[in-house]
């Protein structure tokens, strides 16, 4: 089973996605996929808060900023793997740390992205939706944004179901979720 869990910034989506794939897991090896690279105190501290939030889960952690498929090296297929965040994974893929601005990234993510879900026993995936407001940002702001809701359009197709968080609330858009 795949899932896409999206919404806006610290909105619940990642306890949500937790719940989720441990469901998921049953007896099944559980891994958490953190793919954030701290640049500051504020991603830091939403680091340790995610660390503590899942503390009891019984998750693994893959620390896996770049190159999803690389987390198989590490991993058993058939476990479940919650993957947070393809915001953060696209800025590190993008944003590479000699300067340079990767223009493909969206396209690798989002094809890497197919590939790890019909490889892996479950996949819940975490993105945030930065692309839905009428600000007009710089060029290479606004390529990150439609990066980003490429890589979403892409994943939905696949999954199985597809989720909405917005104001704590869970919208379903696509499939059937199950309490």
């Amino acid at each position: 089973m795949t899932v896409l869990i999206s919404g806006g910034v610290k909105n619940g989506k990642s306890y949500h996605a937790q719940r989720i794939a441990h469901r998921l897991a049953g007896d099944a090896p559980l891994y958490y996929i953190a793919t954030m690279i701290p640049h500051d105190t504020e991603d830091e501290q939403r680091i340790a808060r995610h660390i503590s939030d899942r503390e009891g889960w019984g998750f693994e952690t893959i620390e896996c900023p770049c190159d999803i498929l690389r987390c198989f090296d590490s991993a058993k297929p058939e476990g479940v793997f919650l993957l947070d965040s393809t915001t953060a994974l696209l800025s590190n893929e993008m944003f590479l740390n000699d300067g340079r601005i990767n223009h493909a990234a969206a396209e690798k993510i989002a094809e890497e992205l197919c590939v790890f879900a019909k490889n892996a026993g479950g996949l819940v995936i975490v993105s945030d939706s930065i692309y839905s407001d009428a600000i007009i940002y710089s060029d290479l702001t606004e390529e990150y944004r439609m990066g980003l809701a490429y890589i979403d359009r892409a994943i939905a197709k696949i999954c199985d179901i597809v989720l909405e968080i917005c104001c704590g609330t869970v919208v379903c858009h696509k499939g059937e979720l199950k309490e």
